[in-house]
């Protein structure tokens, strides 16, 4: 039986920091409170590097860690709500810029969730049969789509991009997925509202305010933790483990308090879950294949280790799985 193997990973970041107290001097917020109530204390945000920028840097990254030829790249896969482009697709740049001429690019939407659904996406198409290989990555600049002026949204998050290079194996590596949506919820994190104005309407167009990032913070709380747990609770079941057969468990990196309630609700310990969010901020698509690449490069990962992926994202939407390293 065919599975999906994690062989590499790999991420980038801008190399400007903002800290807490830098917000500070642009927005009526403190370290301390920034600090309290979402654990991060810096971002990197881009100094003009716009998302494609990111994005190619990992791939080329990927190919050299793999070993692989760009030549021989099947699909390449990117998740984003901060595109260069309404079109073409980041994936289609990179395909020009790492001159993988055989690959099938495409790029996917699922806000935070974004790199579990596209990391979905590439696991089905090697399963078929067909695909050998992909490069998945998710990568976002939100410092193009937040509002500066806005502290309960604007202190949250950071630009950055990782991701992953996975091929055809006879051995375990994707195990078990659980990914969702709950489009009835979709109201309460939007971005990018454009409004339909043309020649034949009286609509004068311009940005519109939910053009930025616009989010209920206490609704999406609820969501998160309500359905992050759910969602481990299910994989977890169906594959007959527990928290104790679990190396890590790598959350998306939105908010420490959100993982609190998770690890006290399933009974996990803190510490097995891997967070970076106070160095990075909540960077949507990338957050959880640049905590993932973390592990990986400071090598707290053996051969077999179990590895839990999970988030959630505007849509709203969900996503976990079960990798076997």
């Amino acid at each position: 039986m065919i599975s999906t193997r994690v062989i590499a990973t790999a991420g980038c970041v801008p190399e400007q920091v903002v800290t807490n107290d830098d917000l500070s001097k642009i927005v009526d917020t403190t370290d301390e409170w920034i600090t309290q109530r979402t654990g991060i204390k810096e971002r990197h945000i881009s100094s003009g590097e716009n998302t494609s920028a990111l994005v190619i840097r990992v791939a080329e990254k990927l190919l050299e860690r793999a070993g692989v030829e760009a030549e021989k790249i099947d699909l390449i896969i990117v998740a984003s709500v901060t595109q260069d482009y309404g079109t073409p697709s980041l994936a289609c740049m990179i395909q020009k810029e790492i001159g993988a001429v055989n690959a099938v690019a495409f790029d996917v939407i699922a806000a935070c969730s974004g790199f579990m659904f596209a990391l979905s996406t590439a696991d089905k198409y090697i399963k078929a049969g067909g695909y050998k290989n992909a490069i998945v990555i998710g990568g976002e600049t939100l410092s193009k789509i937040v509002d500066w002026t806005d502290r309960s949204t604007c202190v949250l998050f950071g630009d950055g991009a990782g991701g992953a290079y996975v091929e055809a194996s006879d051995e375990a590596g994707i195990i078990r997925e659980n990914i969702g949506s709950a489009g009835a919820q979709y109201e309460i994190l939007t971005e990018g509202y454009t409004e339909c104005a043309n020649a034949f309407n009286e609509n004068k167009g311009g940005v519109h305010p939910l053009w930025y990032v616009n989010m209920n913070g206490r609704e999406v709380f609820k969501f998160a933790t309500k359905k992050v747990i759910k969602s481990l609770e299910k994989v977890m079941a169906e594959e007959n483990l527990t928290q104790e057969d679990i190396k890590y468990f790598v959350p998306h990196q939105a908010n420490v308090r959100i993982v609190e309630v998770v690890s006290k609700k399933l009974d996990i310990p803190f510490e097995k879950f891997y967070m970076n969010m106070d160095r990075f901020g909540n960077t949507s698509s990338a957050s959880i294949p640049m905590a993932l690449n973390e592990i990986n490069e400071k090598g707290l990962l053996e051969r077999g280790n179990l590895v839990m992926l999970s988030g959630f994202g505007g849509g709203m939407t969900w996503g976990t799985m079960l990798i076997r390293w």
